[in-house]
């Protein structure tokens, strides 16, 4: 049989190219801003410009969008390379924007570095990380290209489903439990300290492969993205897909949380891999969403893999009361406010012990190798620089006692009966502390009596 009989045969063996639905019927209008146009800082420029049907890289033909953010968006995608008689493969395709130093290669290499890590630790099912990577061009530059397991739906969208938005107490003591179960795997084992804990990044896994498949069927074939068309550049925008259809709720014991998207994540310098986390102190610049801050980033202290954790136990209101635990982080502006926030911490926690404070004054004596500036665009060389400090006197007293509102810990938790109040409680003030090393580890709190379900 000659080369060309060859190559017949085994493209006749491929997956066919699909032909997905026009678009021509869903326009949006020119000024609705649609996905990652709302984002600060947009430049179309930036982001790839995708389409369904495009096929990247030989390999993978976009179906529909279903994410995106400041730096990328992300797609439903199929193995094109499959053969006939193979199952379909879907992936879930997340395309970088362009970049011309190695920031966009930061979150591969953390994913690589954590797939590296020890496989049987039961959390390693627990944390995303991509099956595989590769480039895209365009005429702005390369983008990577990093390929993931379909989810289902980020928790935020999960909890809608639910009445008044909550979802039943032994639900989310099994997904506390799973997660912090991830996050140990990756203090622990990994010397990762992800930075970024919110309920975007928590994404809910799939009931079982049916539901997928259905969910691609109906896109295929039945429901075409809005989009609207920039009109300086000539780039499309669609707006996502992010509702996978109604639940399976004889499968929910199926659906698993997962740890996602690792972009902003940082590796520590642990003596020992197997070291617990809480060691050495060797993050300096500011990290974390303005609402899950902890203090010793804001007092430029130093912070470490306990900084997750205090952002953890702040997500547990936005997981069971379906609100944020700190109220008054933004100005009237919308800015990052640290007086009012600290003093929102004062206001739940009590003051901050004297160590802190006198830590603080002695770090902002040396600055950052590298200034950086902050939101209002001001070069700063220090933390008291960027969050706008001094915030205690030489005597250690804070100087916003305006700031600081009356609110307790206890009432912030209406919807618990009172037993369960007082056992989260407990649970979360071993998350909640000013200093970093009294705070509990990932592996300690999955022993408390707060997870046991059999009650």
């Amino acid at each position: 049989m000659n080369q060309l009989a060859k190559r017949t045969i085994f493209s006749l063996a491929r997956k066919p190219i699909w032909h997905l639905p026009s678009r021509s019927a869903l326009p949006i209008p020119q000024h609705e801003a649609v996905d990652e146009e709302i984002c600060p800082g947009y430049s179309p420029n930036h982001f790839y410009s995708a389409n369904p049907g495009d096929i990247l890289a030989s390999h993978y033909q976009l179906l529909v969008k279903i994410g995106w953010g400041t730096r990328s968006t992300v797609w439903l995608a199929r193995d094109i390379t499959r053969l006939r008689w193979q199952s379909e493969r879907t992936v879930a395709l997340k395309i970088i924007n362009s970049c011309r130093d190695r920031e966009p290669y930061h979150e591969r290499d953390i994913e690589e570095h954590i797939t590296r890590q020890n496989q049987s630790h039961r959390g390693r099912a627990i944390v995303r990380t991509c099956l595989e990577s590769f480039e895209v061009a365009s005429t702005e530059g390369n983008h990577l290209c990093l390929a993931y397991k379909p989810m289902r739906e980020p928790l935020w969208i999960l909890q809608r489903r639910f009445v008044d938005r909550r979802l039943p107490l032994p639900i989310v003591k099994a997904y506390i439990f799973f997660l912090l179960v991830g996050l140990d795997f990756l203090h622990s084992d990994c010397g990762v300290v992800h930075t970024d804990l919110k309920l975007d990044n928590i994404l809910m896994s799939f009931e079982n492969e049916s539901v997928l498949s259905a969910f691609v069927k109906l896109q295929i074939n039945e429901v075409p993205m809005q989009y609207k068309v920039d009109i300086m550049t000539g780039r499309t925008v669609y707006r996502c897909h992010n509702d996978f259809g109604a639940l399976d709720w004889t499968n929910l014991k199926n659906m698993v949380p997962k740890i996602a998207d690792f972009g902003l994540s940082t590796r520590l310098s642990y003596d020992s891999p197997r070291k617990e986390a809480g060691g050495d102190q060797t993050g300096i610049y500011p990290i974390q969403p303005d609402h899950y801050r902890a203090p010793e980033v804001i007092l430029g202290c130093g912070w470490d893999s306990k900084a997750d954790i205090w952002n953890f136990g702040v997500m547990m209101w936005n997981i069971i009361e379906c609100t944020e635990l700190f109220q008054q982080v933004h100005n009237t502006d919308g800015r990052y406010d640290s007086k009012s926030h600290l003093a929102e911490m004062i206001a739940l926690l009590g003051p901050p012990p004297e160590k802190l404070i006198a830590k603080e004054n002695a770090m902002a004596q040396h600055n950052w190798p590298h200034p950086i500036s902050n939101e209002a665009g001001i070069s700063c060389s220090n933390a008291r620089e960027y969050f706008d400090g001094p915030f205690f006197s030489d005597e250690g007293k804070f100087l916003y006692d305006d700031l600081i509102p009356a609110r307790s810990l206890e009432a912030t938790l209406p919807s618990l009966e009172e037993n369960e109040r007082d056992s989260f409680l407990s649970f979360v003030r071993g998350m909640l502390t000013w200093l970093p090393e009294e705070r509990k580890t990932a592996r300690q709190l999955i022993a408390h009596p707060f997870l046991n379900i059999k009650k």
